[in-house]
């Protein structure tokens, strides 16, 4: 779990919201995150279109053990609505541990998508994961771009030639 139940986070542009981990009774506002994300956004996230996610994988990522997998879920402080979703899911070895951001469409270029990850990579050092990666699509330039600014490094991904596989070395 998180250091705090309910963390303020400030961007480096200024804007303050509110992060804590994804709780069971999250679903129905997660379900309407997504609905809130820009479609091609939505389609990088799931590496497919989608234009609603289904209520089993909101519950898939509301219901987590906040060990091996980690919600980290983000807040307008004005409104309460939710603006951004920061998953992490790692393997049981916690050697590598896999990450995904999505934020709302009206909070993007706020910078809260660097805060959700480098929370969740704060997080995944404390519990003793070796290495975060980020699967992203080649055209999804903005996430990799971040991705790269903050450490990642990329690589062609083994098994797709139309995604990119960034990874961050978490021992350093």
């Amino acid at each position: 779990m998180l250091a705090d139940p309910q963390t303020e986070i400030t961007t480096r542009s200024g804007y303050v919201f509110y992060a804590r981990p994804a709780e069971d009774s999250d679903a129905a506002a997660l379900a309407s995150l997504f609905d809130n994300v820009a479609d091609e956004d939505r389609r990088f996230r799931f590496l497919t279109a989608v234009a609603h996610v289904s209520d089993a994988t909101v519950r898939d990522m509301v219901e987590v053990d906040h060990d091996l997998i980690e919600n980290l879920l983000g807040f307008d402080p004005e409104t309460g609505a939710m603006i951004a979703t920061a998953m992490l899911a790692g393997d049981a070895n916690r050697t590598i541990a896999e990450v995904a951001v999505s934020i709302h469409a009206d909070f993007k270029g706020r910078g809260v998508a660097w805060m959700m990850l480098e929370q969740l990579t704060r997080f995944a050092k404390a519990h003793g994961f070796k290495t975060l990666q980020c699967i992203e699509s080649r055209d999804s330039h903005q996430a990799i771009e971040l991705e790269r600014e903050m450490g990642f490094v990329a690589h062609a991904h083994p098994d797709d030639a139309s995604l990119m596989l960034l990874e961050a070395d978490l021992s350093v």
